[in-house]
Order: structure tokens, then C-alpha cells, then sequence
């Protein structure tokens, strides 16, 4: 209901449910960017956002995905409502893309799977399924628990609280480094604080914001611990293909959980390695006891999605089945997805050459040792500020810089200025 408030004033009295709502805080990356923007300074340079540019700082829309959305074009015969679950080719392709095509789990028909608004959604749906399931039990606050790795990506935390989750940390980047894995302290808090009948959150490939990853032999040992102790597993893969450039490779960790028998829970996202950010294309999938208790995930995955958002976008999915089903773009796929790989590569090289040859006698080896969209400098909130101030380098005040906003005409400058606040 509005009432007016007399005829001179013009004001309205508004009852509306929102009346006296405070603002909300900005989201930092968003909020990073305007700041940016609003930066009048000739030479600045924005190492914030989480998308793939190419060498002259643009975005990057691949040739094989360009193809493959121009054949789905053509082909288009309908714009009708996807199952709840999403697309069937879109799903069998997917999985078989993170489990393997050999995978036992999928022969079975094992594995529940639904298609996501992209990551994003698939941890919201993940997290809220966490809430509702009878084997996860409370804390003291009666709400089921999620360990995430201290840091993790921004938006993980909110996303399970808004669930109803109840978020804990377990030790990950060294807090001395500020640069490394402090695989000590992962391995006692698995040992010793992660609690039985709670949930653990673990990044696939390309850890964000650290580009810090586990090797093979962490992993293994990782499986170990957590197969002795009765945790529900939730792997996030944002980067698969993306990270080093070889998809398999990025799936190992994935495939290795599965193969020691464990019953994980998979969000996958095609923003980053098909360059598909604003088109929300994701998967969530599990693996199950055998095919009937998949049925019976599913339907709950299902009942959770339909009053959520009833069913998802298709143009997106149509566009990476296409890819994924055809050899011959898969490969180009491929072939582009390292290129993209390694122009971060290159630029994390070139960064720390270019940091040596400012006059830095620090190591910043763990530029290069880092992998993924982004690295972790180890630079202080201060340094950063102090960066953003005097040479209008823009990056998030824990110290991440997205590689991927690097080009050989920017390097040099911002190696000058990461020198200049660390001296």
C-alpha cells in the first residue's frame, strides 16, 4: 500500500516490505572493476576478473566454439523448455569429459547428473542438497558443516551459507609463503579437525585464488585420509582443460577419487575452458551405491531445481555437446584450450623475468610454479593498495592478479610497480 502525503510536500510514504533496506555490500571483483573504470589515469592496467583475454587484452571467443554455435544455429528446430535435469547429450557428454569414457562408475549408470546455471549453480544446488541430507549431520547450531579450503574462491562461503550450511576452513596456502601449500597442515586438519559426518570441499585443478594444486602423490594421499574417515566429498572442476591445457590431465585428481571408491559429489563449469562465461553452462553430477540409488539422487536433485529455476538455458549446453561430440572440433578444442593455457603460461614467465629485471631480489619463482587463471603474489593488502594508488594496477587486496589480464605491452609496467611496493 502507498499513501500520499499531502498535495504540497509531493513526497509518497511508501509501506513496501522493503522499506529502510540497507545497502548491500559491493561485490569485491564488481566493485574492483568500477573503481577501475572510474580510475581517470592514462596508464592503468585491471588484473581482477576471472576471464580469459587474449594477447592485445580482449576477450577471446574460441574458433571451434564459434563453429560449433553456428551449426547449432542452423540446426535449430525449437526453443522449448529443457528437462528439469537439462539436456540428456549435453549430460552423458559431460560426464564422460570429467569422469573418463572408460569410467566403471558410468558404464554402471551409477552416476546422477543434472545440468547447472554453471558452477555457480551447481554449488548452490550441491550445497543445498548438503542441507537436506539425512546422513550429514549438525553442529551445535543444528546445521550440517562444509570445510573449505583457507582461502578459497569468494563466492563458495556465501553460496553454503545462503544454503544453510554451517562453513569451517582447513588449512591449504602456507601462511608463511603466502605463496605455496602447506600440505603439513592440510593433511593434520584432515587427520585431526575435520569431523566425521560433514562435508569437504576440494577444488579439481587450478585452485582460485592460489593456482596452488596438490601433485599426484598429495592427491593419493589425500584419498587415503579421507577414505578412512566418513566425509562427504564435493569437488569443484572450473578449469578442466583450462589449467594445464590437457583436459585428462586436469581430471586426474577427479578419476582418482572415483577409481579409490569414493562416492563424491562433481560441480563443473564450461565458463572458462569454452569461454562460454555469459551463457551459465554447468553440470552436478554424483557418484552412487549402484543405478537405483542414482535414480533416487536424481529425482531429489530434480525436486530441489524445479521450484529454484524450473529448468535450465539451452544454447550454451547445445554448443558444448556439439564440440564434445565431434572429433574433429573436439580436437581444434583442444589444440585452442592449450593455446590458451599457454599464453598463461608465458605471461607468468614473463612477469617474473620482468620482476627480476626491475631490480627485484625477491622470489617470485612461485609465479611460474603456480598454475591457472590466476596467482597468488603474496602481496600484502597494503602493497596492494599501494599499487593501485601510485601505478593503477588494479588486483583483489588478498594479492590474486588474473594472469590472464597480462599482455606483453602491460608486463613490464606491472612488474615495475609490484617491484616498487615490495622494495
Amino acid at each position: 500500500h502507498t499513501m500520499r502525503l499531502g498535495h504540497k510536500s509531493g513526497r509518497w510514504l511508501s509501506y513496501a516490505a522493503w522499506t529502510g533496506v540497507d545497502l548491500a555490500p559491493a561485490d569485491p571483483i564488481i566493485g574492483l572493476t568500477q573503481a577501475f573504470k572510474d580510475d581517470p589515469a592514462e596508464t592503468k592496467v585491471l588484473l581482477g576478473v576471472g576471464a580469459y583475454r587474449d594477447g592485445a587484452g580482449k576477450p577471446f571467443v574460441l574458433p571451434s566454439v564459434k563453429t560449433a554455435e553456428a551449426q547449432v544455429v542452423a540446426e535449430l528446430k525449437d526453443h522449448e523448455y529443457a528437462p528439469i535435469s537439462g539436456l540428456n547429450d549435453f549430460l552423458k557428454l559431460s560426464l564422460e569429459f570429467a569422469y573418463g569414457s572408460d569410467c566403471q562408475a558410468l558404464a554402471a549408470g551409477r552416476v546422477a547428473a543434472v545440468q547447472s546455471l554453471s558452477g555457480t549453480g551447481a554449488c548452490r544446488i550441491a550445497t543445498q542438497l548438503i542441507g537436506r541430507l539425512p546422513r550429514i549431520g549438525g553442529s551445535a547450531s543444528g546445521k550440517p558443516v562444509m570445510y573449505m579450503p583457507s582461502p578459497t574462491w569468494g563466492n563458495h562461503p556465501k553460496i553454503a551459507a545462503d544454503a544453510g550450511l554451517e562453513v569451517r576452513t582447513y588449512r591449504y596456502l602456507d601462511e608463511t609463503t603466502k605463496t605455496s601449500l602447506d600440505f603439513a597442515g592440510l593433511i593434520d586438519d584432515l587427520e585431526t579437525v575435520v569431523e566425521p559426518g560433514t562435508s569437504i570441499l576440494l577444488h579439481a585443478c587450478a585452485h582460485n585464488p592460489t593456482g596452488v594444486d596438490p601433485s599426484r602423490e598429495q592427491w593419493t594421499e589425500i584419498s587415503k585420509i579421507l577414505k578412512a574417515k566418513d566425509v562427504q566429498i564435493f569437488v569443484d572442476c572450473a578449469y578442466q582443460g583450462f589449467a594445464s591445457g590437457d583436459a585428462e590431465n586436469d581430471a586426474w585428481a577427479i578419476r582418482k577419487f572415483v577409481e579409490d571408491g569414493h562416492s563424491i559429489l562433481l560441480a563443473q563449469s564450461y565458463a572458462k575452458n569454452f569461454g562460454l562465461y555469459g551463457e551459465r553452462v554447468g553440470a552436478l553430477s554424483a557418484v552412487c551405491a549402484d543405478a537405483q540409488e542414482a535414480k533416487a539422487l536424481e529425482s531429489q536433485l530434480k525436486a530441489l531445481i524445479r521450484p529454484m529455476y524450473s529448468s535450465p538455458p539451452v544454447h550454451g549446453a547445445r554448443v558444448v555437446s556439439a564440440v564434445l561430440a565431434d572429433p574433429a572440433l573436439r580436437a581444434q578444442w583442444t589444440q585452442e584450450c592449450k593455446q590458451m593455457a599457454d599464453r598463461i603460461r608465458d605471461m607468468r614467465a614473463a612477469l617474473q623475468s620482468a620482476l627480476v629485471k626491475s631490480g627485484s631480489t625477491k622470489d617470485w619463482s612461485h609465479i611460474s610454479r603456480q598454475i591457472g587463471m590466476f596467482a597468488f603474489t603474496g602481496l600484502t593488502k597494503e602493497q596492494v593498495l599501494a599499487m593501485r594508488e601510485q601505478f593503477h594496477v588494479y588486483c583483489t587486496l588478498d594479492g590474486r592478479i588474473s594472469v590472464a589480464g597480462l599482455t606483453a605491452d602491460n608486463v613490464d609496467y606491472v612488474a615495475k610497480a609490484m617491484h616498487e611496493v615490495t622494495r
